[in-house]
């Protein structure tokens, strides 16, 4: 899929100092911070995971314990910060994903339960914005990494269920055209360069070849992404970018998302109790057959 703010203590008396108590600085660590970014410290850190993660993974391992503090000083608190200040601004367009910021920071660690790559660590830090409703990686969403490399920064739905991507196909058979609008907003190409659909080749089951919304029907995912430098994370402006660009995706993510919620939002019909066959106040005619 793929993206994915603090508080002070007025002082006590003009020329007073005193030492923040603990509750204060659990007050400050929590407030956005107006400007968030990385340092070049970060990129330094995350070069030489990499190259120790290409190693023997027990080794990287061993680096990785002898280096936490930095982990926690160069990215993962940055980071944090960072993600305090685009949740914030996320109260104005997508409330409906704003969530404590560790809930949509990703581990540094890596599952390799089922991979034959056993690299311990991934070599970005990523977090994505899901819908309070759906599943932490389902539906669609706000996504942005960081990379020694590069910046991504996206917007859609990357990782859909079976459940979903019918629901969102057959909203998109009665409702291309709007969606083909929201596409089209003024700003959003020209910001997002990129639309993944990780296209099918052939039409999905239940829609003719020749139905006018078959390029969008074929998608297996759709999401806007757009590559930055990585210089852009290192200056003060950092969340504002990333909160300027999920604002201009935020109404193709709120249709997707409404796509998949209207199945599961509609009253089920109530079913009638049926007794043997027969339904619920009716009785067998007696024939010897049923005797």
């Amino acid at each position: 899929m793929p993206g994915k703010r603090t508080k002070t203590t007025a002082s006590k008396a003009v020329g007073q100092t005193s030492k923040p108590t603990s509750q204060s600085a659990a007050q400050s660590a929590a407030k956005p911070v107006a400007g968030a970014h990385l340092r070049p410290e970060a990129m330094t850190f995350l070069r030489a995971l990499i190259r120790a993660n290409r190693r023997d993974p027990v080794e990287a391992r061993e680096w990785f314990q002898t280096h936490k503090a930095e982990w926690e000083s160069e990215l993962k608190q940055p980071m944090l910060a960072i993600l305090r200040a685009v949740t914030e601004a996320m109260e104005s367009f997508a409330p409906e994903h704003v969530r404590a910021p560790e809930k949509s920071f990703f581990r540094i660690y890596r599952d390799t339960r089922f991979s034959a790559d056993k690299r311990p660590y991934k070599e970005h830090v990523a977090a994505w914005w899901t819908h309070r409703e759906l599943e932490k990686t389902s539906g669609a969403g706000f996504y942005f990494h960081v990379s020694p490399s590069e910046v991504i920064v996206a917007a859609g739905a990357y990782m859909p269920g079976k459940d979903q991507l019918a629901a969102i196909r057959n909203w998109l058979a009665g409702h291309h055209r709007e969606f083909r609008r929201l596409l089209e907003a003024p700003g959003l190409r020209e910001t997002f360069e990129e639309f993944e659909g990780n296209a099918l080749t052939r039409p999905p089951a239940g829609f003719g070849a020749d139905h006018p919304a078959l390029d969008l029907l074929r998608c297996r995912q759709w999401g806007l992404s757009c590559t930055l430098p990585v210089e852009v994370a290192l200056k003060a402006g950092f969340s504002a970018e990333i909160e300027r660009r999920f604002r201009l995706a935020a109404p193709m993510v709120a249709a997707l998302n409404g796509a998949i919620l209207a199945p599961l939002a509609a009253p089920k019909m109530e079913r009638r109790r049926v007794l043997f066959g027969f339904g619920e106040g009716k009785k067998p005619a007696n024939t010897a057959k049923n005797r």
